[in-house]
């Protein structure tokens, strides 16, 4: 088995890096609510309601303090939510403490600390060998209510002139979307006229900027497909890295079409076929191994879309089945499925349970940061030993740049996931029985290995072999000679 004391050794970074979409493709992703991950004082016991959606304390130099939780699961870049002031006071809605209702793009959010905090986060991760990734909104602004709003508030665009005429989306309509405000009456998100050269112009002059002040690797692109799609190239163009933008859809054709205009994208056909298929043991796998191989085929670069199972607006998985096996088909999902760069929403580890914004955005501190038991932290670490070390230390064309393909095996119940010398099998049977599963496609004689359990295997004559998935459990299955030098399992 794996030594959960396992850390990639990664090149050391400095200073602004400016990460190019080749250089993410590698990385496995960690996101987090910055004010609900870490405190500063260090607390475990600091009270945070969920429901008051208010401030509780979290903190960029808290985060900076337990990078060594995340390091030590694996993971190699970490996703935080955005970074600048937001209106002030408890609203309808609650407090901006999760990013998404700017008021100043210049300034810093005080709530999560100063300039030098953010640099230091930067700089500790870059010490790691690791990524910074932030969210950002460029779509809106918010406001306290709709019928007086104070356009002279917002910076850098101080004037109603900037903004879309108010008109509240028609999501079944494209130009609705984006041209039209989300929001309601209580908390409006007044829309950029992004068509407005003055508009585009000074984003783009802000992105650079905001790189490059902060040290930022990449970006997590907020609300994307609620702007033209021909903004991007030229926004992500100034921002000189990798950009995965938020398109929430689970049409293949609607989200990699997108993909035409900026690097990645939030793969969330991928997120919604998993959830359906692995939900209950009724769950229509071939509809899943459909979508999966449709993604692949009809987006730009399937590697470098985000594969995620939770995230900040979408329940966890702890809410959806408490079946340990079925949580680590979702785990392996996320990290070996090849449908893109690796996405963990902070908290998938503890299995937190809740079902949906906002009590989906826990304060971690709460958990007391276990690191073993009967959670999940220590198979995520498992899952992300074995990616690292293939993408890291196999030819490319073996696994970093293969194509997946997806089908489902005889019982109907078991995905097989293939990508490059690699096979995941995952089930939706749960607990209870332990399947056998055949897989093709091997050299003759093959010597085999789960890397998940070090069970070992060899290929007939003809290129199969038949994997016992205890517990009904994922494995992942190679030839042995590929974790040579690694450590895995012994070898």
């Amino acid at each position: 088995m794996f030594a959960k004391s396992f850390i990639l050794s990664l090149p050391l970074i400095s200073g602004a890096l400016a990460a190019t979409a080749e250089d993410w493709r590698k990385r496995s992703i960690y996101e987090l609510v910055t004010d609900r991950f870490a405190r500063t004082d260090g607390s475990t016991t600091a009270a945070c309601s969920t429901s008051d959606r208010v401030f509780c304390g979290g903190t960029w130099q808290g985060l900076t303090n337990h990078l060594d939780y995340i390091q030590n699961m694996g993971f190699t870049a970490v996703w935080i939510s955005p970074i600048t002031m937001q209106i002030y006071g408890n609203t309808h809605s609650g407090e901006g403490y999760h990013g998404y209702w700017p008021k100043d793009y210049y300034s810093l959010n005080p709530n999560f600390g100063t300039a030098d905090d953010l640099k230091t986060l930067a700089s500790a991760l870059h010490d790691r060998g690791m990524y910074l990734m932030v969210d950002l909104v460029v779509n809106h602004y918010a406001s306290w209510g709709d019928e007086d709003i104070q356009w002279s508030q917002y910076v850098p665009f101080n004037d109603e002139k900037y903004f879309h005429d108010k008109c509240w989306i028609n999501w079944g309509k494209q130009d609705s979307v984006e041209n039209c405000w989300m929001g309601d009456g209580y908390v409006p998100l007044p829309d950029l006229d992004t068509e407005n050269d003055f508009v585009s112009s000074t984003l783009e002059t802000y992105v650079s900027e905001l790189i490059s002040n902060y040290s930022i690797d990449g970006l997590r692109i907020d609300a994307a497909k609620n702007i033209r799609k021909d903004f991007w190239p030229g926004f992500c163009s100034a921002a000189g890295v990798y950009c995965q933008g938020e398109v929430w859809s689970n049409n293949a054709d609607y989200v990699c079409s997108y993909q035409n205009y900026m690097d990645g994208l939030h793969n969330y056909p991928m997120h919604d076929y998993t959830l359906a298929a692995f939900r209950s043991n009724s769950g229509d796998m071939s509809a899943l191994a459909e979508t999966l191989n449709a993604v692949t085929r009809k987006c730009a670069d399937v590697g470098l879309l985000g594969s995620f199972v939770e995230n900040h607006d979408n329940a966890r998985m702890g809410s959806v089945t408490s079946d340990m096996s079925v949580l680590k088909s979702f785990a392996a999902m996320t990290v070996l499925s090849g449908n893109g760069m690796p996405i963990a929403y902070y908290g998938q580890e503890q299995i937190l349970t809740a079902s949906g914004d906002p009590d989906n955005r826990e304060a971690l501190w709460l958990t007391g940061y276990p690191t073993g038991g009967d959670k999940l932290y220590d198979y995520f670490a498992t899952l992300n030993q074995l990616r690292n070390w293939l993408v890291w230390n196999a030819d490319e064309a073996d696994y970093l740049t293969a194509k997946p393909s997806y089908e489902v095996a005889s019982d109907a119940h078991t995905l097989i996931a293939s990508k490059g010398v690699m096979k995941l099998l995952a089930s939706n049977v749960g607990s209870g029985s332990d399947p056998k599963v055949a897989t093709s496609g091997w050299s003759a004689g093959a010597d085999l290995v789960d890397a998940l359990t070090c069970t070992t295997l060899t290929a007939d004559s003809r290129g199969r072999a038949t994997a016992t998935m205890p517990d009904s459990a994922p494995v992942a299955i190679l030839p042995t000679s590929y974790l040579a030098g690694s450590g895995i399992c012994g070898l």
